[in-house]
């Protein structure tokens, strides 16, 4: 039966538990993982639903040299493959792989576990979050996936992953900032602190580009948002009315925080409006219902 079919048991087992495996790098030295057996690299595949598609040449040459010279000191995750069962499927560590085969290493050092497709794909979102060449759209996105595909909360990922609350969330209000940022902080070009200044306002694009071209502080940029548009265009008759950039900051912060989507309906000149909160699972309805009866 393929393991597809099974009921995923990742939250189940918990974050904690699949951490276990997870070593914080590629040569890590300090207390290495005991292999189960060694095997013939060319006996090892890689994960076909691996979220990483590319992989930078340069540190998988350096990563070759240390492999040769060292050997590979973090064993292989992997699991028995369901299409090939004289295969292996890599879980974790398919830069190790990729690298060793450089180093024209005949055998790999691998443990093997017993891992559903939900866990799998769980371990390699994580693996991808530890990398400490990250940008932080990319990590800001890995933490995106582990809420919405298995209910994790900013908390249960805060522990798990050694991380502060904080951290994680104010990565993930990142991802509400237009493509052409994010894509300026995927190539470098502005930093975290830029764009969470720039974070649900109007000209977020238009300062982040000012603040490339004139090679801006974080303190410039911050300035800059605070200042309104030179010229509000006027709104069309029946036309709806955008929201101010400071309701759409607090269903940014309030989204962030709870992991939920929240949207604020607040009528200009009216003291009360309407709060929507959206839930994807009955898990995070409950982890919603804990937080407002204090739990």
């Amino acid at each position: 039966m393929a393991r597809s079919t099974k009921k995923p048991r990742g939250l189940g087992r918990g974050l904690s538990v699949l951490m276990a495996d997870m070593p914080t790098d590629d040569q890590k030295t300090d207390a290495p993982q005991r292999p189960d057996t060694t095997v013939p690299v060319e006996k090892i595949c890689a994960n076909p639903d691996q979220p990483r598609r590319t992989f930078d040449e340069t540190a998988l040459d350096e990563l070759a040299t240390s492999i040769a010279e060292k050997g590979i000191i973090q064993p292989l995750i992997v699991r028995i493959s369901d299409n090939q069962p004289q295969m292996y499927e890599i879980v974790a560590g398919e830069r190790r792989w990729r690298a060793a085969q450089r180093a024209k290493l005949h055998d790999v050092p691998i443990i093997v576990r017993d891992y559903d497709d939900a866990e799998v794909l769980e371990i390699a979102i994580i693996e991808n979050i530890q990398r400490a060449d990250l940008n932080p759209i990319d990590e800001a996105a890995g933490y995106r996936q582990l809420m919405d595909k298995f209910g994790h909360t900013q908390e249960k990922l805060a522990t798990a992953l050694g991380k502060s609350r904080s951290h994680i969330a104010n990565l993930m209000r990142l991802l509400n900032l237009p493509d052409e940022v994010q894509e300026y902080l995927v190539s470098g070009a502005l930093s975290a602190g830029h764009a969470r200044a720039l974070v649900g306002h109007d000209r977020a694009t238009e300062i982040a580009r000012e603040a490339i071209q004139r090679k801006l502080s974080v303190r410039d940029v911050e300035n800059l948002a605070k200042k309104g548009p030179a010229i509000k265009k006027r709104a069309l008759p029946g036309a709806p009315v955008p929201k101010d950039a400071d309701t759409v900051n607090i269903e940014n912060e309030l989204t962030a925080s709870l992991g939920m989507k929240v949207t604020i309906d607040h009528k200009p000149g009216a003291d009360g409006g309407n709060l929507t909160i959206g839930y994807k699972s009955f898990d995070q309805l409950d982890d919603l219902l804990r937080t407002l009866s204090g739990g």
